[in-house]
């Protein structure tokens, strides 16, 4: 049946950044379809309430409390997830950081915040759990990109930096590892209301994106579930190096 290549049971994930908004909201649907997940964050208590929630729901799932921007904690945590849990199947990078200001005025700690946390993060975290992909010839990894992988606007220079680096990185992640059977596309989220992100903490941005987004509309979290569960799951075995824009139009419009 087509409904079994979207199935993922038996395979675990890890998903970083994932005790709120859209990274939880990915964990969930991952769940839902079958996936042993591995919640992963910096905020021990955060990380324990977003585990306890998915697990009062039933879905199977542990926490591992390491910063993703951390290689001597990368190197510890992700070997102890495998062998307490299992081999990681599924990883999605998620963990992100952003700041907002004029680009001639932004400090280099901020800079160097938000690419480590965006960028180099990625590429450490991504390194790690690869190496066991390699070895057993399988493996998905989801990077979650941007609208600003593509485009940006005014006083998001080191954010639109970072995720248009994702994008490349993305891309050369998937070309160096397609002859391993790894797969490794990206997610590029439109505007989506999370906890950071409510239209009622700037009513002028709320029109605006309403206004640029054909579908008239921001995103709701699970609207990600879908495209998370494609790219993790064997429907997309043949499917590499993409990004997919989930931004109700937004990416098509002038």
């Amino acid at each position: 049946m087509t409904t079994k290549l979207f199935d993922l049971s038996g395979r675990i994930a890890l998903l970083t950044g994932a005790t709120q908004g859209l990274g939880f909201a990915m964990a969930r649907g991952l769940g839902e379809a079958g996936a042993t997940l591995v919640l992963n964050g910096r905020n021990e208590e955060k990380l324990e309430r977003a585990v306890l929630t998915l697990s009062k729901e039933g879905l199977p799932v542990h926490s591992s409390l390491f910063d993703v921007r951390d290689e001597k904690q990368i190197k510890e945590k992700i070997p102890e997830v495998e062998r307490k849990i299992g081999p990681i199947d599924i990883l999605v990078n998620n963990a992100g950081a952003q700041k907002i200001g004029p680009l001639e005025t932004a400090d280099p700690s901020a800079w160097r915040e938000v690419i480590d946390t965006n960028l180099t993060a990625v590429f450490l975290t991504t390194k790690q759990v690869v190496q066991g992909m390699i070895r057993r010839k399988s493996g998905k990894i989801i990077n979650i990109c941007s609208e600003t992988s593509e485009r940006t606007r005014p006083t998001l220079g080191p954010y639109a930096a970072s995720k248009g680096g994702l994008k490349m990185l993305t891309l050369a992640m998937a070309v160096d590892w397609a002859k391993y059977n790894v797969q490794v596309n990206g997610i590029g989220p439109g505007y989506f209301i999370t906890p950071l992100m409510t239209p009622a903490k700037d009513p002028g941005f709320h029109d605006w994106v309403r206004s640029r987004t054909p579908m008239g509309r921001w995103g709701d979290p699970p609207e990600l579930v879908g495209t998370a569960v494609f790219l993790a799951s064997r429907a997309s075995d043949f499917v590499t190096g993409q990004i997919i824009y989930v931004d109700g139009g937004l990416s098509a419009n002038l």
